[in-house]
């Protein structure tokens, strides 16, 4: 089957879905529920897009199908964010309860931290790839551990507002959020966009791009960069899904088989439709709110991530 008709299945199957969870059980309410399932399903959709778009080229320049950009310590950032946020102003605060404020202050402290990452690290000479994310993976567990130190000290009844941040939801976001995460988003993948066709020879490796005449430095920089912003985008708009880029790129690779990344990554945002959407309906319908999407999301990556390493191994 060719990878056209399949991309034309995958996104009627995500049709399917979107129509289903904004019509189902509607009875009658158009004024009042459609709306709101309306912007729900955007901010699937922006999340989608995003995590899928940085979890494939993030994978690219690492030349590893098992590493995503949430390695970089941005999600640990978050919730060392929102923890200090509480533990020192209190959940009543105006950075907190104002989801504009809060939104605006989360996606500016994880792009300059990336920014300052990036710099000190690609400042003095050539720094290899895994030297960075090697950084990234100790302070990200630098975060970790002084926000779990934090919410050991916190109030309880404060330690409740902070649970709350620490997975990603999608039944109580802005609208104005939204469109705000619409634009970013939009102009990223512009951005990024330009660049896939030199995406599919840095995949080749450093070596053979560079002898290719492909910028190779100046390319991972701005790579970088990109996936950063969208990752930090989608993580104040609904919160951390640690495993989700991990399951919807590698589904990509092996249901299209193409190493074009306007393919894969279009394929990579179907499926995140698909999972976003018909998730939050089974979540919704059939576990009636009894769980949230990033808990069934990250048990099911956590498996999926441990087939992979085993693969992995096994190849080796």
């Amino acid at each position: 089957m060719r990878d056209s008709v399949k991309l034309i299945i995958l996104y009627a199957a995500a049709a399917v879905f979107c129509g289903l969870y904004l019509f189902h059980g509607l009875n009658g309410s158009f004024d009042y529920a459609l709306p709101r399932r309306g912007m729900k399903v955007a901010a699937m959709a922006i999340t989608g897009v995003a995590i899928a778009y940085a979890t494939v080229v993030f994978q690219t320049i690492t030349q590893n199908r098992i590493l995503t950009p949430s390695i970089m310590g941005l999600d640990s950032l978050y919730l060392l964010l929102q923890t200090l946020l509480i533990f020192f102003l209190g959940s009543t605060h105006m950075t907190v309860v104002n989801k504009q404020v809060n939104f605006l202050l989360s996606v500016a402290v994880m792009i300059i931290f990336a920014l300052l990452l990036y710099q000190f690290l690609f400042k003095k000479g050539q720094r290899p790839v895994y030297f960075l994310l090697l950084v990234g993976i100790i302070v990200g567990t630098f975060f970790g551990s002084i926000s779990t130190f934090l919410q050991v000290l916190i109030d309880p009844n404060e330690f409740l507002r902070v649970q709350d941040r620490m997975f990603a939801s999608f039944n109580n976001v802005s609208s104005e959020l939204v469109w705000l995460s619409v634009v970013v988003v939009a102009v990223c993948i512009a951005i990024g966009w330009r660049q896939l066709r030199y995406m599919d020879v840095i995949s080749l490796g450093r070596d053979i791009a560079v002898n290719l005449g492909v910028p190779y430095d100046r390319l991972v920089k701005q790579t970088l960069v990109l996936s950063s912003v969208l990752i930090a985008v989608s993580t104040a708009l609904v919160g951390p899904i640690t495993f989700f880029g991990l399951i919807v790129a590698n589904l990509s690779y092996q249901f299209f088989r193409s190493f074009k990344h306007s393919v894969l990554i279009t394929g990579a945002v179907g499926m995140s439709l698909i999972m976003l959407i018909g998730g939050q309906w089974v979540v919704e319908r059939v576990f009636t709110f009894s769980t949230t999407l990033s808990v069934i999301i990250n048990f099911a990556g956590g498996v999926y991530f441990i087939y992979l390493l085993l693969k992995e191994s096994r190849s080796a």
